[in-house]
């Protein structure tokens, strides 16, 4: 058996702040729009940006801040329902420079 690093997020929101595009498919603006109680029509056109190779949407931004639009102080509005994009970092992707401004810890997990 190997052991592999996994890290636990310790919500510090600095990868909310992270300039770049949040990627939302179609199951995650159901669930989104449906906990925000809007119509999914409504949800993307308030809160959804043309990716820009126009390849889908992703959630907008708070402008030149590059926060998430569903960011609120060190809370996420949407936490139950975030994309996976969201959920999976820092473990399935990063960016480079990530452990600079990321405070999750690592912690060795079994595989």
């Amino acid at each position: 058996m190997s052991e592999a690093i996994h890290y636990t997020c310790q919500r510090c929101t600095n990868c909310c702040r992270w300039p770049g595009f949040v990627k939302v498919g179609d199951a995650e603006i159901a669930a989104i729009a449906r906990h925000l109680g809007l119509s999914e029509n409504d949800f993307i056109q308030r809160y959804t940006r043309l990716r820009p190779q126009r390849d889908g949407l992703a959630l907008t931004d708070k402008g030149d801040s590059h926060e998430c639009i569903f960011l609120d102080g060190r809370d996420c509005a949407i936490q139950p329902v975030k994309p996976v994009q969201c959920s999976g970092f820092p473990n399935t992707w990063n960016f480079p420079g990530w452990r600079e401004v990321c405070e999750a810890v690592p912690v060795l997990a079994a595989d």
